[in-house]
């Protein structure tokens, strides 16, 4: 009999050390607290279907949505994964890729998310959803529609390496960095 008190105890002792390590590693990713609903990671799982805005005409897939509550309200918070260190201020284009994501939250799910998270390989940025944010990325997908349908677009940036790995690099021609 006393060995089946050992094994139980055992387990509650085996299962609480995992609980905490699970905890933990939970808390290095960097993800608020609360219940992944949505993953794009596809390392385990199958891969999400995109969010389609077909009224804003944007379609996406945020790395993670976290269904969280707060004040008790619940929040679909998207969290956007960034493989390399935190810029010293982070990009623009990061910050509205987020916003993008939010906007997608916001019209797919009915459900407007205060804010999102950039996490980066050493920290992770909370990034408020605000008008101003919303309005630009409008502006972003106005401008993208208007470009595709443009005979000449000129390139916006000076990354040599962004232009060596980007797919419409022989349209550029002579705009093309070395």
């Amino acid at each position: 009999m006393i060995y089946l008190w050992l094994a139980v105890l055992f387990l509650l002792i085996g299962g609480a050390l995992l609980l905490r390590q699970g905890r933990a590693r939970w808390q290095e990713t960097g993800l608020p607290d609360g219940e992944v609903v949505y993953s794009d990671t596809g390392q385990w799982e199958k891969q999400e279907q995109p969010l389609i805005s077909r009224r804003y005409g944007i379609v996406g897939r945020p790395d993670y949505l976290v269904r969280i509550v707060e004040n008790g309200q619940t929040h679909s918070i998207p969290v956007e994964v960034k493989s390399h260190r935190r810029p010293a201020e982070p990009y623009a284009s990061h910050i509205l890729q987020l916003a993008t994501y939010c906007l997608l939250v916001e019209d797919v799910l009915k459900a407007r998310p205060p804010y999102g998270f950039i996490r980066y390989a050493d920290a992770t940025l909370r990034i408020a959803y605000s008008d101003e944010l919303r309005v630009q990325v409008l502006e972003a997908a106005e401008g993208i529609r208007s470009a595709r349908g443009a005979p000449d677009v000129k390139r916006d940036h000076r990354e040599a390496t962004r232009c060596r790995n980007c797919g419409y690099r022989r349209a550029c021609g002579g705009e093309a960095l070395p």
